[in-house]
């Protein structure tokens, strides 16, 4: 009797599979004509929830769908800007 009262609370602990990110959850293609300008030329809104990566960067390897990711090269000039 025990087991059947306990077989149900197992069940809601079973993993399930990683969400799937969106394709464009940050809003980074609203930014996609910075691509190939310098980083310190360009004006960003103050509660963007951005990080800028360069070449050398350590950066975390959480995912964080609603951040935008400006990577440059060593000279500052945005070459990529994904989500994350």
């Amino acid at each position: 009797m025990r087991a059947l009262f306990i077989l149900p609370l197992l069940a809601a602990c079973t993993i399930g599979p990683a969400p799937v990110p969106s394709e464009d959850g940050c809003g980074a293609a609203s930014y996609s004509g910075l691509m190939g300008q310098n980083i310190a030329a360009v004006t960003l809104p103050a509660d963007l929830n951005a990080r800028v990566i360069g070449p050398n960067d350590m950066v975390t390897m959480d995912y964080i769908e609603s951040r935008i990711n400006f990577e440059t090269d060593s000279f500052g000039v945005i070459t990529a800007i994904t989500c994350g």
